[in-house]
């Protein structure tokens, strides 16, 4: 599975931003899908996950009922929609696919990463 992020911007705290990660690969139905980000000088943390079906979701706290987390399999593209952006926020956010069957907040669970996209909110 090889993954492309997009989307990522400057946008002013309180504004929205979607990121979307496209995936390559027939095995893409199949693969629990998450998004993690990267904050200078910190570790790279769980932001958002969804099984296989879009039926089930997890997020980080920080993130709960400002982010939601989808995917179209049949364009085999997962997105994370980011509403009321705060500055702590800023990060370069990643996908990553993962082999198991069910939604996955670790990072050593995901087999696949993409490259990353840089969210930058400004207060």
């Amino acid at each position: 599975v090889q993954l492309q992020a997009y989307g990522g911007g400057l946008v002013q705290a309180g504004g929205s931003l979607r990121l979307s990660c496209a995936a390559s690969g027939r095995s893409f139905r199949r693969n629990v899908m998450g998004w993690f980000r990267q904050a200078p000088g910190k570790v790279r943390e769980f932001v958002a996950t969804i099984n296989w079906s879009g039926g089930t979701t997890d997020y980080a706290d920080s993130v709960k009922g400002r982010f939601t987390c989808s995917r179209d399999n049949t364009n085999n593209t997962v997105y994370l929609q980011m509403n009321t952006l705060k500055p702590e926020d800023t990060a370069v956010y990643y996908c990553a696919a993962s082999s198991g069957t069910v939604v996955a907040t670790r990072l050593s669970e995901y087999d696949y990463w993409g490259q990353g996209t840089q969210v930058t909110v400004s207060s």
